[in-house]
């Protein structure tokens, strides 16, 4: 199967990319996804990891076909098929 990630803002900076399609064998969690980008784009790493924890950080949106994982199952929305996966950088500031 093949899931188109996007990157929007500072994301596309520097990942130096618009968008990637990666391949799994069936559906994915998008903590594996992200994981898995970060693979393909080590640059990525410390903007989407937070190295304290591993975890995917909070200071983003991510959108699966349109819809932010809040709405979703979060990290365990399963990722299938000719899904898109947006992430995008949230800046806040004072």
């Amino acid at each position: 199967m093949t899931v188109n990630v996007k990157f929007v803002g500072s994301f596309r900076g520097v990942s130096g990319k618009d968008v990637i399609a990666l391949r799994f064998k069936g559906s994915v969690s998008l903590r594996a996804l992200v994981s898995r980008v970060v693979e393909r784009l080590p640059r990525l790493k410390s903007a989407l990891v937070d190295p304290a924890s591993g975890e995917p950080r909070t200071n983003m949106l991510v959108l699966v076909n349109g819809r932010e994982i809040g709405v979703l199952d979060g990290l365990e929305t399963a990722v299938n098929d000719g899904d898109e996966v947006v992430f995008v950088p949230v800046m806040h500031g004072g």
